[in-house]
This record gives C-alpha cells, sequence and structure tokens, in this order.
C-alpha cells in the first residue's frame, strides 16, 4: 500500500523562496575588504541570486555544469550559494588557502566552467590562470577601480539578466553542490552533495538538540563559505530567516568580537583555533566588548577542554559538531541528555569537549579487529558513517572505493571510544595514533591537556620514530607572549593525569605552528620535520 503524501522534492528552490516571501526585511551582513558594512534583506538575496540563475542560464549554463567561486564570506557569496543550483548548475567553492596548484587540480578535475572571484583575490587567480579553463571569469569589484582586465564584472553579468528567470523541474537528487577535502591526505577528493542532502542537513541545524538556528538569531560564521558548504549555516540560516553576519576577509579575534558586539550576534561558528584567539582577546581586555550571549558552534577538531571552560567563563555555551567533508559535515552533536542538565558544571564541560551523540539520520559505529567496540569508554575503532547525508563515492575517483567498506560505511579514519551513554570521544586521527611498545597513545588527550596550561597556547604532539620502542611522542608546543617553561614544569604538569610512559619525551617551542586550509593542526609537515629527530643515549 503507497501513502496518500505529496510528491514534493527537498531542493534549495524551496529555501530560497520562503525566505523571500516571509522574512524579506531581516538583514544580511557583510564586512567588505575595507572594514566598512554592507547590508541589505532576504529580498535583495532573493532578487540577485534569481538574477544570478537566469545570468548563468544565458550564458549557456546546462544542468549539471559546475560554476566554482573564490571568494570570502559576504553577500556575494551567499547569491551564488542560491543562484548556481537553482539554475540547475552545481555550486563549487574553490578552497582559497590552498596552494594554487591544488586549486587548478580542483577545478580541472571538477571540470569548473564559470569562476565567480572577489577582485582582492585576483593575484591568486593569476597564478592560476593558464593552468585552467574556465570559460568565464567574474569579478565581484569591492574596489571600482580595480584592474581586472578583460574580466567579467560581476554587477554587469546580474544586469544581463531580464526578470524572466523561470525555475527548473529540479529532482532532489540533483547535485547541488561540491566541495573537495582539504588533500592532506594524497590528492584532493571531490565530495558532490545533493539539493536533498543539503536540505535535510540544513534542517538539521534549525532543530533544538543540535544548532537550534532560528528566525531570532544573529548567526556569524567565522567557518569559511568555500569549506563545507560553511558547515550548511547560510543554507540553515536562510531556511529561517536568520540575521547573518558574514565577516569577509577579516577573521582576527578583535574584528570578530567588534563585529559580535556591533550586530548583536548570538551564534557564532569556527574552528577551536579561532575561538583560542578570541578568549585570548577576552581575557586580555575583559572590559572592552560588552557582547550578547552566544552559543558558540565549534567544529574541525576536538575543543579542548579548556576552551570550554573558558567560553563558560566568558557567558558563552560551546556547542560541538564533529564531522567531515564526506558527511556534509555534521555526524554527531554533543547535545546533553535531560538527565545530565543538573550535573556539575565539570562534568556538563567534559562532555560538551566529546564529539557526543549521532544526529538523526546518520548512524555511527566504532570498529576494531574484534568488531564493535563495546561502551565502555576505553576500547578503541574505528568511527565509521552510514547516513542521509553521507557521500556514499567520491567524485570520479574509482580508485579511492576502499574508503568504503564492503558492506557501505563510510571509514572516517578518526580513532574513537565510546561511553555507556553512546557518547563518541575522538582519541586521534589514524595516521595520528602514537604505538609505542606495544601501546597506543592519544596525540589528542594529551595536546587537551597541554593547552590547558595557562602559558601554553597551542600544543601539538606528533609520534617520532624510535630505535627501541617503534614511537615515542614529542610535543611542540606556542607559549602565550613573554613567558618561558621549561620541559620538566610541563612533565609535572601532565604527569597528574597521565602514565609517565605516556608522556612525551620532548619538548620543542615554536613561535607558531602550521595548520592546514581548514585551521586544523596539520601534523603531516611536523612529523616531516621531526622524522629524524636525535635521541640521546
Amino acid at each position: 500500500m503507497q501513502g496518500t503524501m505529496m510528491h514534493y522534492p527537498l531542493t534549495l528552490i524551496h529555501v530560497l523562496e520562503r525566505a523571500g516571501k516571509y522574512f524579506p526585511r531581516a538583514e544580511i551582513v557583510s564586512r567588505r575588504p575595507d572594514r566598512s558594512l554592507h547590508r541589505y534583506t532576504y529580498a535583495d538575496l532573493y532578487r540577485r541570486a534569481r538574477a544570478l540563475a537566469e545570468a548563468l542560464q544565458a550564458a549557456g549554463l546546462k544542468r549539471g555544469e559546475r560554476v566554482a567561486t573564490l571568494m570570502w564570506n559576504h553577500h556575494a557569496h551567499l547569491e551564488a550559494y542560491f543562484g548556481i543550483p537553482i539554475a540547475g548548475g552545481v555550486f563549487h567553492t574553490l578552497n582559497l588557502r590552498l596552494a594554487p596548484s591544488e586549486i587548478a587540480y580542483i577545478a580541472n578535475h571538477a571540470s569548473d566552467r564559470f569562476l565567480i572571484v572577489d577582485d582582492i583575490l585576483l593575484p591568486l587567480y593569476e597564478k592560476i590562470r593558464d593552468s585552467v579553463r574556465f570559460e568565464r571569469v567574474i569579478v565581484v569589484r569591492w574596489n571600482p577601480a580595480s584592474a581586472a582586465g578583460e574580466l567579467e564584472d560581476y554587477e554587469g553579468f546580474l544586469a544581463t539578466a531580464a526578470g524572466n528567470f523561470r525555475y527548473p523541474d529540479l529532482d532532489e537528487n540533483e547535485a547541488a553542490s561540491m566541495c573537495y577535502t582539504s588533500g592532506t591526505t594524497g590528492a584532493p577528493k571531490g565530495v558532490v552533495y545533493t539539493h536533498r542532502s543539503v536540505v535535510l542537513h540544513s534542517f538539521l541545524l534549525t532543530t533544538v538538540d543540535n544548532f537550534a538556528i532560528c528566525n531570532a538569531d544573529s548567526v556569524l560564521p567565522a567557518v569559511s563559505m568555500f569549506h563545507v558548504n560553511g558547515w550548511s549555516l547560510p543554507f540553515s540560516s536562510t531556511l529561517v530567516g536568520a540575521k547573518q553576519v558574514l565577516p569577509g576577509p577579516h577573521l582576527d579575534p578583535e574584528s570578530l568580537l567588534d563585529l559580535c558586539q556591533q550586530e548583536r550576534v548570538t551564534v557564532a561558528a569556527g574552528v577551536p583555533t579561532v575561538w583560542l584567539s578570541v578568549v585570548d582577546a577576552l581575557d586580555q581586555h575583559p572590559a572592552r566588548w560588552k557582547l550578547t550571549p552566544m552559543r558558540i558552534l565549534v567544529g574541525g577538531a576536538a575543543p579542548p577542554l579548556a576552551l570550554v571552560r573558558k567560553l563558560h567563563q566568558h557567558g558563552m555555551s560551546l556547542e560541538q559538531g564533529w564531522g567531515l567533508t564526506e558527511s556534509s559535515p555534521q555526524a554527531t552533536t554533543s547535545q546533553l541528555k535531560a538527565h545530565m542538565k543538573d550535573w556539575p558544571a565539570e562534568e556538563r564541560h567534559q562532555i560538551k569537549a566529546q564529539a557526543g551523540l549521532p544526529v538523526p539520520f546518520v548512524e555511527r559505529r566504532v570498529v576494531n579487529q574484534d568488531g564493535e567496540v563495546p561502551w565502555d569508554g576505553a576500547t578503541i575503532g574505528e568511527v565509521q558513517l552510514r547516513g542521509v547525508w553521507v557521500a556514499s563515492s567520491y567524485y570520479n575517483l574509482p580508485a579511492e572505493s576502499d574508503k568504503w567498506t564492503e558492506d557501505g560505511w563510510l571509514r572516517t579514519g578518526d580513532v574513537g571510544t565510546v561511553d555507556a551513554e553512546g557518547y563518541l570521544k575522538i582519541v586521534d586521527r589514524t595516521k595520528d595514533l602514537i604505538k609505542s611498545g606495544g601501546e597506543w597513545i592519544s596525540s589528542v588527550d594529551l595536546e587537551n591537556a597541554l593547552v590547558a596550561h595557562p602559558d601554553v597556547r597551542e600544543a601539538a604532539v606528533i609520534a617520532v620514530p624510535h630505535p627501541k620502542w617503534q614511537e615515542r611522542p614529542i610535543a611542540v608546543l606556542t607559549l602565550r607572549d613573554g613567558v618561558q617553561l621549561q620541559p620538566d614544569q610541563l612533565r609535572e604538569f601532565l604527569s597528574v593525569r597521565f602514565a609517565k610512559w605516556q608522556l612525551p619525551d620532548a619538548f620543542v617551542f615554536m613561535e607558531k605552528l602550521p595548520h592546514t586550509s581548514t585551521g586544523k593542526l596539520l601534523k603531516a609537515e611536523l612529523r616531516r620535520r621531526f622524522q629524524d629527530w636525535k635521541w640521546e643515549g
């Protein structure tokens, strides 16, 4: 027997139409490169996204063809988020923090036909222009005097639309957007999101047990819009008509805090390194900013427990979502169960620092050589996923099929444990676990403990080959300004929580640690630098 419900495709057309019709006066604020603010409304977004769609169709864009963007977080990028997929195209964000050779490889592998680029990023475009095959390049001019040569002007391109746009009859399983992994292990790999997966994932973020994005919120994504659809925050905010505050290229803590104060931000999102810098600024200038109570959304890496505590001290709550490009990205959330709400603050912080429970419509299992691990909070295994917005393959890379198990689960490459309540704790990446004398050591646990030291700004723990123990951990750290620490002080600090054999054998102090294009610690680079470490004795 079949049900009697309507056939109603889940597409981004509905998201844009809803925002334009019911929230036309809600604001979208963008910080320009010169730090001035651009303001307009969802009515403007609705009109301009449809104009972009019509202009692209008139330029010859066919269903399923890719349109690339090379842009910061601002209103024109938001227009591309909707204008490209509602035209039947595939919205493809290029990660501007990658090496030019990687950007060119990604654009060519995706067969991007058009490019929309910020004028301030034209020097980056010039580095790839002879290696890519864009048919048309359209420039968003923030500076009217910027030289773009023969390249097209974005406003002029929109003006070619005659106002006769008609939505194509989109199927919800058609591609809407695509994003490439950052390429820290092998070549970057493309993930293609469908209209259905994007809409459902965006709807998830509006639910109370997840990030609860709602119409009353003022949302600032410090997470890059060129990375995993900006964690879907541009889509979910538009779906509910929330105010959006887009910071442009200005992601230093003072700029973010100024914007949060001025625009009364209630939700802000970014990787842990962003918020570690923010709480440093708040500690140094406690009276400078008067902030609205904020929910801080963290992903991309496990937040140190010290960050959870610090944010709480400043009147902010941390909500963690864990996932990866292949899971759109959210797969778990660190929500508290009802009976945990009255727990002491420190116990609640411990939960918030974990990856947490699988979100609805995503299944999670943690597996080792003996099968699924027991829920004992100690036995480690690889985290595997399947679900509504989890990829089943990479774009045009059949050789990478071993990323999925024979029974269809995504191998995440993350290693974790599950406690008696079902909460996932990410212990490490598979490649970052340290095996010393046959025993496993978690680099993440050591890093989080080190960052809890009041004089440590950032820490990375890596495995270094050892002639006797196979591998041993060394810690690479940056310290707060004007501070000096001795290795013995750090060993003593760690010895409260760790056995002697788990402690790093060496502590190396650096001015700055390397990071990936999305703000994660680049441990592969540190392992390369220290692969020939000379052990004493």
